[in-house]
């Protein structure tokens, strides 16, 4: 049995570090997330297509390591895993992509069979997914699809990239893919370029009419938004000692689903991924902070203390 299936394009990452040198590491949105919720205790499936270069082995290593089921993810033979760069900078981090033509936007709907979703609960995937290629884009449709023939509940998040795509073509996709989710999570930047709407109780409440049954709303340092049709909650940020956000966001979208699937209700998964965000900033790199029980505990009773 697997609680979450995620689809999407696993990255390796060079994230720079203070002395000017740079950390090899792991990204990708939803890779980032499977690896979050896994650690956090749930049952997790990866699916996608990787090269057969040394990146691919690097991630299938991860996965392994990390108890993130592999069986569907595909090696392309000639294809290129994708590689991103970060940077960190006054305003915040900053992002350089070599994925053009990547294994992972080769993906097409034949590689992901109904038996990836079959017996799961949730299936995860983002705006990224859809992004990176026309024939991705077509995956992404199909696979929700399948996930609902499977029983299984979508989640989604906006991640808007513009380097990938233009706004005027993000945003019909991005409103078409979030009608069809049962949970969906944006940030308050993304969701005001997507709806032109400009407060979080504005975007909850447009997304919650379009289709989805729970609305995440992430604020930085003002904390999160968790609404559903019956009620709405604002989470205060915690505070720590933050030193790269790459990825925490990723956490807090792995973290809900791992504590939904734990049969938490909408709100205290909510309050349990703000908490594990909060931690994933503590180090560099997307995956090398992501938290496990321990530390998100700890970070509760502190706010309660």
């Amino acid at each position: 049995m697997i609680d979450i299936v995620a689809i999407g394009e696993p990255m390796i990452e060079f994230n720079e570090q203070p002395d000017g040198r740079y950390l090899e590491g792991f990204g990708g949105d939803t890779s980032n997330a499977a690896i979050a919720a896994a650690r956090l205790g749930a049952r997790v499936r990866y699916v996608t297509q990787i090269g057969t270069d040394r990146f691919g082995d690097l991630l299938i290593n991860l996965w392994t390591r990390e108890g993130v089921d592999t069986t569907f993810v595909r090696r392309h033979p000639s294809a290129a895993t994708g590689v991103y760069v970060v940077n960190h900078t006054k305003a915040g981090h900053a992002f350089t992509y070599l994925r053009a033509g990547s294994a992972a936007s080769r993906m097409t709907p034949a590689d992901v069979p109904l038996a990836a979703l079959e017996g799961a609960k949730f299936l995860h995937l983002s705006a990224i997914s859809e992004a990176i290629s026309a024939s991705a884009r077509e995956t992404v449709a199909n696979v929700i699809t399948l996930a609902k023939a499977a029983g299984a509940q979508v989640s989604y998040d906006t991640n808007l990239r513009l380097r990938l795509w233009s706004l005027e073509e993000a945003r019909p996709v991005i409103a078409s893919t979030a009608a069809k989710a049962d949970i969906l999570k944006t940030s308050i930047e993304d969701a005001r370029q997507l709806t032109g709407l400009d407060t979080p109780e504005a975007v909850a409440a447009h997304y919650l009419a379009a289709g989805p049954g729970l609305v995440i709303v992430t604020l930085g340092a003002d904390g999160v938004l968790a609404a559903t049709r019956q009620k709405q909650e604002r989470l205060a940020a915690l505070k720590v000692a933050a030193v790269d956000a790459t990825g925490a966001g990723d956490c807090f979208a792995g973290a809900l689903l791992a504590r939904l699937a734990a049969g938490d209700d909408p709100f205290a998964a909510a309050n349990y991924a703000n908490a594990a965000a909060a931690f994933a900033t503590t180090g560099y790199g997307a995956v090398a902070h992501l938290p496990r029980p321990g530390d998100v505990e700890r970070l509760l009773s502190r706010q309660t203390s």
